[in-house]
C-alpha cells in the first residue's frame, strides 16, 4: 500500500486526471487523498504535515500537484512527500518553445471565467430535458442523438459526452413494445445524420435488467437477445453507426463515439 496526494490551488481536477492516468500503469494499491483549494501557506503547512504522517512502512507518500502560488507549491515541494509537479514540469519548456512567459492565475482550468462554461452548463441541461426520449421537440438542437435497448448505456454516455465536452446529447431508449415493428419515429428520421446507436451484448443485458428486475420478461435473455438483434438489424437496415459497450467503460464508450462520428471534442 502506498498513500498518495493529489493536490491543488484550485480544484485538485487536473492533478487527480494525470495522476491516475499515470498510476493506472502499476497494479499496486494506492490510498489516494485528494486536497483541493490550499489557497494559503498556514493552509498548505497543513497538509504538508499530513503528508509527512502518511509513511507506510517507510515508504514517502506520493505527492501530484498542480499548484500556480509559488509560495503555496515550495511548502509542498519541501515536504517529505516525493513531489511531482505538473504544472512546472510542462509550463517551462514550453515558455522556451513559445517563446513567451506564462501567466500563471489559480482556478483558470476550470473557473466559472471560463468562456466554454456556460456551453457546457447549457450541453449539460439539454442533456438531462432530453434524456430516455422524454421529449422529441428540440432534436434539431442536439449534437449527436444516442439510440440503443433499455440499459445499453444510453444516459451516462449521454451525461458524459456534455460534462466532459460540452456536447448537447439526447438519447431514445427502444422498447419492448417497438419490437414487432422497429423503425425510426419520425422525428428521429429528420435528423439520422446525428444518430448513433449503442449495443450490448444479450447476457450482459440479461444481468444488467435482473438486478433492477428480476423474473420478469423484461429482464429474460429470450427477450434481451430478440432485443439485441432487431435493433442491431435496424442500425444496418437505416446504416446507423454502432459500437457495442459491453466490455468498455463510459470514457471509453464516448471516445469511441467522437472518434467515429467526427464530433469535435472541446475540453474544460
Amino acid at each position: 500500500m502506498r498513500k498518495v496526494f493529489y493536490i491543488s490551488d484550485g480544484t485538485a481536477i487536473t492533478a487527480e486526471i494525470l495522476g491516475h492516468a499515470v498510476l493506472s500503469q502499476f497494479d499496486i494499491d494506492f490510498e489516494q487523498i485528494t486536497i483541493p483549494f490550499v489557497e494559503t501557506i498556514a493552509k498548505a503547512t497543513e497538509v504538508a504535515q499530513q503528508i509527512n504522517d502518511g509513511f507506510y512502512d517507510s515508504k514517502p507518500p506520493l505527492v501530484f500537484h498542480s499548484i500556480v502560488d509559488e509560495g503555496i507549491r515550495e511548502v509542498i515541494d519541501n515536504c517529505n512527500g516525493i513531489s511531482y509537479d505538473f504544472l512546472n514540469t510542462f509550463v517551462a519548456p514550453l515558455e522556451q518553445q513559445l517563446g513567451a512567459k506564462a501567466a500563471p492565475k489559480a482556478h483558470r482550468t476550470h473557473g466559472i471565467a471560463n468562456e466554454a462554461y456556460s456551453a457546457r452548463i447549457d450541453a449539460i441541461n439539454y442533456s438531462l430535458d432530453n434524456d430516455d426520449g422524454i421529449s422529441l421537440k428540440h432534436l434539431d438542437n442536439a449534437e449527436i442523438i444516442l439510440v440503443g435497448v433499455s440499459r445499453c448505456g444510453k444516459t451516462p454516455s449521454s451525461l458524459y459526452l456534455a460534462m466532459q465536452f460540452g456536447i448537447a446529447t439526447a438519447n431514445y431508449p427502444f422498447i419492448c413494445e417497438d419490437m414487432e415493428n422497429l423503425k425510426l419515429p419520425k422525428e428521429l428520421k429528420n435528423n439520422k445524420h446525428k444518430i448513433f446507436g449503442l449495443t450490448i451484448d444479450p447476457f450482459r443485458l440479461h444481468e444488467i435488467r435482473t438486478q433492477r428486475r428480476a423474473d420478469s420478461k423484461y429482464a429474460s435473455l429470450r427477450q434481451c437477445r430478440a432485443e439485441v438483434k432487431e435493433v442491431e438489424m435496424l442500425y444496418r437496415r437505416e446504416r446507423i453507426p454502432f459500437i457495442d459497450t459491453t466490455k468498455h467503460s463510459v470514457e471509453e464508450i464516448t471516445a469511441k463515439i467522437l472518434d467515429i462520428s467526427g464530433l469535435k471534442r472541446q475540453m474544460f
